[in-house]
């Protein structure tokens, strides 16, 4: 038997060194034919088959290859206790570790009493690439190693299961995150991505939202709804998204809004910022690498960019038969200064064009302090389906900040502080901060007190103006007779000059 094992490792070593002098002996074309003839003749022999799956591939070139992830996944929390070296990756704010194989590990994986062979792998290049959208500098793959006999069964049935399991794995350990998108120059350059994220950690819910509980209960069972609704989408032909203006004064609870949405569906959130984006091809290519199960969000959309300003210049074009030289000279350096070249028309594709397609189950949501301000085609219903005015605190939100806040749910100075809030206007933020305790000395009756005298304080203020307002408009009507009365007596003046030199 020593004998045998000596010759048999005499032979691999044999094989070996001819292999590895082949390229040295014939040049590329023939060596070429040679290696292919004895792989060839190699198959004949050998009785397994091996299935390579790629990190990249080009099917998916924007990204990691969806079967490698899942694959990776699967492997990690199904055979990771049987390789020897691994790779560990820490999540959750330190709070666990996950094991994965490291580059040329073997383990095995056991299915319906059929064994399979994985292997991590990895090529480096003898040349590194002058210019590449990703890394290529390894190219990592997971190779799969079984039987022949069980061809059919592996495509057919275990290939299944392991993606199958790799994603129910992604569901059940992900973290949601809040992207940020980079500016186009730097996601141009290499090595650049056109998102950089943290992980999300918002508390706010909808039992914490500060918000009337009728409002509250619709917006929830139109969301629940919504994600639901996968075959209704497809049936009558539209993509499974779904848009929603949040408008009102600052301080109503537009960005906790958005958070508490994406907590309840469990939603990743891209926070869009349009004046970093240079142009509307840019655009589309950030939409292009966003996740299903997310929400598209632009706050400030009036402030973002002038996406009305080019309507506007035609039509003033339009009125005017001659041009203003100096006008022209004026709109060229406002055009040359300008940032960002997205338009409206790049915009509302990417809300509800063809590109928007290119995922499922997503929420674009705008959010603006001047509803009046943006374009009528913006926010019409099919691009904005539902419009959600987050307005001032009234008395049924005021007690949803007092539980929050407080912990109390009844007080005798109810009655007073929901006697001020009809009589005026205070945002839900206001009204949180005269809650919060600012020591411990200060108690329900103290936090509840403070935020009485805030709205006297602020009934007082809005009564004064509208007393000024209200003298400002006598002085403006008075100035304006005024001048009526002096443009009459001139008007009477020249009439009189003139009968008199008649």
């Amino acid at each position: 038997m020593m004998w045998f094992m000596g010759q048999l490792g005499q032979l691999i070593g044999a094989g070996m060194f001819i292999r590895a002098m082949l390229p040295q002996w014939f040049i590329d074309q023939f060596y070429g034919h040679i290696e292919k003839y004895i792989h060839k003749l190699f198959g004949y022999f050998y009785p397994y088959i091996q299935i390579s799956f790629h990190e990249y591939n080009t099917a998916e070139s924007f990204g990691r290859s969806k079967a490698y992830a899942a694959i990776e996944r699967y492997l990690s929390a199904n055979s990771s206790t049987l390789a020897k070296r691994l790779r560990a990756n820490v999540v959750k704010n330190c709070q666990s570790v996950v094991l994965s194989m490291d580059d040329y590990e073997e383990v095995i994986d056991e299915f319906n009493g059929v064994k399979f062979w994985w292997t991590s792998s990895k090529t480096i290049p003898l040349q590194q690439p002058f210019f590449s959208y990703r890394d290529d500098s390894e190219k990592r793959f997971y190779r799969l190693t079984c039987h022949r006999k069980q061809r059919d069964f592996v495509t057919n049935v275990y290939i299944k299961h392991v993606l199958d399991e790799g994603n129910d794995i992604a569901l059940r350990t992900r973290q949601r995150k809040l992207y940020t998108n980079n500016k186009s120059d730097d996601f141009r350059s290499y090595h650049q991505k056109t998102w950089s994220h943290i992980i999300f950690e918002h508390p706010s819910t909808f039992d914490t939202l500060a918000m009337d509980p009728k409002k509250k209960d619709e917006i929830l069972n139109d969301l629940l709804t919504f994600s639901k609704s996968k075959d209704y989408y497809k049936k009558v032909g539209k993509s499974w998204k779904r848009g929603y203006l949040l408008y009102g004064p600052p301080g109503t609870g537009k960005s906790s809004m958005i958070a508490a949405m994406a907590n309840l569906l469990e939603y990743d959130i891209y926070d869009l910022e349009l004046a970093s984006v240079k142009d509307n091809t840019d655009l589309r290519k950030l939409l292009i690498e966003t996740s299903s199960k997310s929400m598209i969000v632009i706050e400030d959309i009036d402030c973002s960019l002038d996406l009305t300003g080019k309507r506007k210049e035609k039509q003033e074009d339009d009125k005017d038969d001659k041009k203003d030289p100096i006008k022209e000279m004026d709109k060229m350096a406002k055009k040359k200064d300008k940032k960002s070249e997205v338009t409206l028309s790049g915009l509302l594709n990417f809300i509800d064009g063809l590109w928007s397609a290119c995922g499922s189950e997503r929420l674009i949501v705008f959010t603006t302090n001047h509803i009046e301000k943006l374009d009528p085609a913006l926010i019409r219903r099919g691009r904005m389906d539902k419009h959600i005015e987050m307005s001032y605190c009234c008395f049924e939100t005021f007690k949803v900040l007092a539980n929050n806040y407080l912990d109390v749910e009844t007080h005798e100075l109810f009655p007073t502080i929901g006697r001020l809030l009809g009589e005026t206007n205070m945002t839900p933020a206001d009204v949180a901060e005269s809650l919060m305790p600012k020591s411990d000395e200060e108690g329900v009756e103290v936090c509840l007190n403070k935020l009485i005298k805030s709205l006297e304080v602020a009934k007082e203020e809005a009564r004064l103006k509208s007393v000024e307002d209200a003298m400002n408009k006598c002085k403006v009507e008075a100035v304006g007779e005024k001048s009526e009365d002096n443009n009459d007596q001139k008007v009477e003046k020249s009439d009189e000059s003139s009968d008199s030199k008649d």
